[in-house]
């Protein structure tokens, strides 16, 4: 909106203005973001032309983009638009973002890497330019930028913490967009109130007869350029207007924005019709498309009267409509004729230009002027859709498939389009675009595999929690289908689905032996990561010795691909081989890091996170868990979310927290039991179990941990019942259960003479000891100090404290002293409050008092503080840092600054020695 205009729809906004004042002033003493929403016309873009002038009367530099409908399919055009103009130095940004930013701008021909690895160094390049200068970041029309620089945007603005870089995007309401559920603060623009629209209407058109003044006023309804674009009207009709019948505010804007274009010239009609269709804003571009239209010669002097009627703003290079509806009303008063005509215009002038960007272009402007199929077009899509999903722009693959299949007439090939647009679309999370992909392919007759391939990705949309669409035997007999086809990794990937309704649901044994019938005759090596975690998913038991073998000989091998190193400690967190999750977590989580895979980071975290509570290492535990639950919110993964904060009831059990155990795990319980995701609500009633024993109350533990192990019960999972033995036991014994316990001891014992999984084997020796007859206790206890506790001192500690424990009941406090003193200390530098208290209470039966423990790093400071401070004693510096954690360096020294004071030291050359001291 032009300042004329601009100025006085800023009526009745003084709260508004007075809120992005207060937020430029104080941006030198830190970064925020706002999202300005409203309906169309409602003053967005005014307050953020307002905006802009209060900062750059601050002395602020302002850097601006919008998003257009034309440009929403080409990836990166408003993050182009916004850092390409400004020259920003890249000097200070590590290598592999520097070349991912000129990647995705285009300045550079390599293909652009993940979407995260472009925000984090659009992050770092806006807090090095504010670190100058502060930073004033505009987004106009939010909702029509194209969805990857929407995301970058959103990373941009979750993390402005410390740094003197605001962020301020508008958007129209009722419009989706990642902006919109990036959970940014927002500024809801309402109506004007009717004294305020009364002001404006009478400084736009000071005296308007009473009735004409009260029908613009219940028409315009608040909205601010519907009073000033109406105020035009009346101008125009005069007593007319009275007569006109009502339309909706939108359409009545367009209606009176297109009632312009009646008296212009053709060739400026033909020049605005252009611009409105085009995808860029270049003035010879327009211009030289127009000529084409027209068939005749168009001039810049062309454009003056449209100037002339308001709809568009004088400049040299662009062509800038007045309001984002102006582009709307010339596109809906041109016929559909037209429009495709104006497309292939666009198309023919494009064809002038070179490079790759201007080759899309080309292609997407030919398929709008298409009126009918034509494979040749639809050919070009779809080699276009693999160049640009190579090229890190999975979004415009699938519209570029979707499009293809339009204009597509053979039906086979058409449905092929659509499933690979579908399977596409899987990966980027957009579950509504997948089910308008797979309601149009079920409209067309498919063959058999194009069937099963449907409910193949229907029934990745969980993630593999819902069998219903798919069942795992479904999916294994297409695997072996597209196997015998020659295409094993696809066979694989088929697999991999099957596999995991395996784990979040239950199928049966049945269909678990079939997968794995399948899953071992593929042409695959034996060691292939993918077929060893389907091997682990779909019978962690029966094929635990196996994977466990691979995992131990690759675990010894050199650093191996990220997203391998994930699947294999996966793997390893099934099988119970938890060592080998810190071993494959090593190998996987920088890697994922540094190629910005926050969809995968957030998987690999999660599984890092169960296992390290599991033996319990509070200090990998507690900043895996927290950011793993923020990153799965950010990447839109409900399930490992749910999984990372029922660990994160297991933590607060653990840590002395009850209340806060129970509440985070009915929290993961709420929206994980419709769903029925087994791990999940197994690790619910962990939590609860260990919270209720952490506090004595026995009786309510077993319940809780009772139902792990009832095949009939939503919380049964197959493996992850396996790795509680002992807190089990503990609370059968403590609550005069033992009897009933005693079977589902045995069933662990069969287990376990199957599987070698060390996480069940290091519990079972103290779950014997705790359920076993009078007469046997002792020597029960004896074998369990004697199993080889070597990489797990909790399960010694716990085993010290529950003999300790059942020798004072026995009379002999002087043999329990020395075990529950060992156990306390272990306790202690483990984090486990609960069981430390448990100890020096037996401590205190003996006649022994005990010191107050001693807090340590993970007590005094917050996860996110946990982490920096982990990666800061590794001597990473704060740019590193930054890399890792996904925070620009200025947030990670700000967390420093913070952290360093609550550990009671000055410098950060003193944090080795607290890691050495007090960590793991």
């Amino acid at each position: 909106m032009s300042s004329e205009s601009a100025k006085p729809s800023l009526f009745g906004r003084e709260p508004e203005v007075a809120r992005l004042s207060g937020l430029v002033r104080g941006l030198r003493d830190g970064g925020s973001s706002l999202v300005v929403r409203g309906e169309p016309g409602i003053g967005k873009s005014a307050l953020l032309t307002a905006a802009a002038d209060a900062g750059r009367d601050a002395g602020l530099r302002v850097l601006s983009t919008a998003g257009t409908q034309a440009e929403f399919h080409l990836p990166y055009a408003g993050l182009h638009r916004l850092l390409h103009p400004a020259r920003l130095d890249d000097a200070a940004l590590p290598d592999p973002q520097r070349r991912a930013l000129a990647a995705a701008l285009g300045l550079i021909d390599a293909p652009v890497p993940d979407l995260y690895l472009v925000a984090l160094a659009t992050l770092n390049l806006l807090v090095e330019a504010a670190s100058r200068t502060p930073l004033l970041v505009l987004a106009d029309d939010g909702q029509w930028l194209d969805p990857p620089t929407a995301g970058v945007l959103s990373f941009v603005a979750r993390r402005l913490e410390a740094e003197p870089v605001a962020l301020l995007a508008t958007l129209r309401d009722g419009v989706p967009s990642a902006l919109a559920e990036a959970g940014l603060p927002e500024l809801v623009l309402l109506p004007l109130p009717d004294a305020d629209a009364a002001r404006l209407l009478d400084a736009r058109a000071p005296g308007m007869d009473p009735r004409t003044r009260r029908r613009l006023l219940d028409e315009g309804a608040g909205n601010p350029l519907a009073l000033v674009e109406l105020t035009g009207e009346w101008r125009d009709q005069g007593a007319g207007l009275l007569s006109s019948p009502w339309l909706p505010l939108t359409e009545r804007l367009e209606r009176a924005f297109g009632a312009r274009l009646g008296d212009l010239p053709d060739a400026t009609r033909s020049l605005l019709l252009v611009a409105a269709l085009d995808d860029g804003t270049a003035v010879e571009e327009v211009i030289a498309a127009a000529a084409v239209l027209t068939a005749g010669p168009v001039a810049h002097h062309d454009l003056a009267p449209g100037i002339r009627a308001g709809l568009i703003e004088p400049d040299a290079a662009q062509i800038r409509f007045r309001h984002p509806l102006m582009r709307s009303a010339i596109y809906q008063a041109a016929t559909l004729p037209q429009r495709r005509a104006g497309h292939a215009a666009l198309a023919e002038a494009l064809a002038r230009q070179s490079g790759e960007r201007a080759a899309d272009r080309r292609i997407w402007h030919r398929a709008s002027a298409a009126a009918r199929p034509d494979e040749e077009i639809a050919a070009e899509l779809d080699t276009m859709a693999a160049r640009v999903a190579q090229r890190g722009a999975p979004s415009e693959a699938v519209t570029a498939l979707e499009q293809a299949a339009k204009l597509t007439e053979d039906a086979r090939r058409r449905a092929d389009r659509l499933l690979r647009a579908a399977d596409q679309a899987v990966e980027l999370g957009g579950r509504d675009v997948v089910v308008r992909l797979l309601r149009q392919t079920e409209l067309l007759p498919l063959t058999s595999q194009q069937q099963a391939r449907l409910r193949w990705i229907r029934g990745t949309l969980d993630d593999g929690s819902d069998g219903r669409a798919t069942g795992p035997q479904v999916l294994a007999a297409l695997a072996e289908s597209v196997a015998a086809d020659g295409r094993p990794e696809e066979a694989l990937r088929i697999l991999w689905s099957a596999a995991l309704q395996c784990f979040w649901i239950e199928p049966g044994a049945e269909a678990r032996r079939r997968i794995v019938a399948v899953a071992e005759s593929l042409p695959v090596p034996a060691a292939n990561p993918l077929l060893l975690a389907i091997l682990a998913y779909a019978a962690p038991l029966d094929r635990g010795a196996v994977v466990i073998d691979w995992l131990r000989e690759l675990a010894t091998q050199p650093v191996i691909d990220p997203q391998a190193a994930r699947l294999l400690g996966s793997a390893a967190v099934i099988v119970g081989a938890f060592e080998q999750v810190e071993s494959f977590s090593a190998a996987a989580l920088p890697g994922l890091r540094a190629q910005g895979r926050l969809y995968l980071l957030t998987r690999s975290l999660a599984q890092q996170a169960w296992s390290a509570v599991h033996r319990p290492n509070l200090n990998v535990a507690i900043p895996a868990a927290e950011e793993a639950a923020r990153l799965a919110l950010e990447t839109g993964q409900p399930q490992m979310y749910g999984t990372a904060v029922s660990t994160q009831a297991m933590l607060a059990a653990l840590r002395g927290e009850p209340d806060r155990a129970r509440e985070l795990a009915a929290q993961a319980e709420a929206m994980s039991v419709a769903a029925g995701v087994r791990p999940v609500l197994a690790t619910v009633q962990m939590a609860r179990g260990l919270a209720a024993l952490s506090e004595g109350r026995h009786a309510e533990a077993y319940e809780h941990l009772r139902r792990l192990h009832d095949p009939a019960d939503p919380s049964y999972q197959l493996a992850l019942r396996c790795y509680v033995a002992a807190a089990f036991a503990d609370a059968a014994a403590g609550s005069g259960n033992a009897g009933a316990a005693r079977a589902v001891l045995r069933g662990l014992e069969e287990v376990a003479r199957t599987t070698p999984a060390p996480a069940l084997h290091v519990g079972l020796p103290l779950a014997r000891a705790l359920l076993a007859e009078p007469a046997d206790a002792r020597a029960r206890f004896a074998d369990a100090l004697a199993a080889d506790h070597a990489r797990w001192p909790f399960a010694r500690a716990y085993a010290q404290v529950a003999y300790g424990e059942w020798l004072l009941d026995q009379g002999d406090p002087g043999s329990a002293r020395p075990l529950l003193r060992t156990a306390r200390d272990t306790f202690d530098a483990l984090g486990v409050v609960p069981w430390s208290d448990r100890a020096r209470r037996g401590l205190s039966a003996c006649g022994e008092a005990s010191a107050d423990r001693v807090l340590a790093a993970r007590d005094k400071l917050t996860p996110v503080e946990l982490h920096i401070a982990r990666l800061a004693a590794e001597g990473l510096s704060d740019e590193e840092i930054g890399e890792q954690v996904y925070l620009s360096r200025r947030t990670v020294g700000a967390h420093l600054a913070q952290l360093l004071p609550k550990l009671g030291i000055a410098s950060r050359a003193d944090l080795p020695a607290l890691r050495r001291d007090r960590a793991d």
